[in-house]
């Protein structure tokens, strides 16, 4: 197979400004996620006992519902119920309800990581459940927290090519359509697959920073 270097760099313009709309739709559905899956877990750490069936049946059900399942139901029975957004905004709002739950799971167990000695500490001391939180139990989360959440936002950056299917100009969408355009798939998908790789391990170079700067203790 003969590589046509002058159509792949033909292409290059078009590819970065798509790598744009995945790292825009991919940050965004992180942050949706880092949000969502902290609403769950406050709801889930209630005493109230409905609050954590219902909170668990929404996390059984986001992670084992495909997240394209999720993304066709909001973009083509949306508007039937009145509901009509972009394909960009629907993207986002169904990777952050997907990843939510995952993410509900990773404040949960961090939260299960640190040890009750410190809760008990706290309260010999007097301290607040604010501060409590903010200075004893919240520093211990984020070493565990932030590996598993970046795990989840490589993921998520892979889970992108999805939104093509609801026609978000992100990078698989322009290779199909360039592909299409010339019948000649190999250096636009390929392409594609390098800077898919680009990006996950610049996030994950990222996320090992962070993780470090964590490990030193948060002021």
């Amino acid at each position: 197979m003969k590589v046509d270097f002058q159509y792949a760099w033909e292409l290059l313009p078009q590819l970065v400004v798509a790598a744009q709309t995945t790292l825009l739709a991919a940050v965004l559905g992180f942050i949706a996620s880092l949000l969502g899956g902290l609403l769950l877990f406050a709801l889930y750490s209630a005493k109230h006992r409905l609050t954590k069936i219902l909170v668990r049946g929404y996390v059984e059900f986001a992670r084992g519902v495909p997240l394209l399942v999720l993304i066709y139901f909001l973009y083509f029975v949306g508007p039937s119920a009145g509901v009509v957004i972009s394909p960009l905004v629907t993207g986002v709002i169904a990777l952050g309800l997907h990843y939510s739950a995952y993410m509900a799971e990773v404040y949960r167990a961090a939260m299960i990581g640190v040890p009750a000695g410190q809760w008990e500490a706290s309260t010999s001391i007097n301290l607040s459940t604010f501060d409590t939180y903010r200075r004893i139990i919240v520093p211990q989360m984020i070493p565990f927290i932030i590996p598993n959440a970046g795990s989840y936002f490589v993921y998520m950056l892979k889970d992108t090519p999805l939104l093509a299917s609801i026609s978000v100009w992100e990078l698989m969408a322009v290779a199909q359509a360039e592909g299409a355009r010339r019948f000649q798939y190999f250096e636009p998908i390929t392409m594609v697959g390098i800077m898919f790789l680009v990006l996950s391990i610049a996030g994950a170079f990222l996320i090992n920073r962070l993780e470090r700067l964590s490990q030193k203790g948060w002021r």
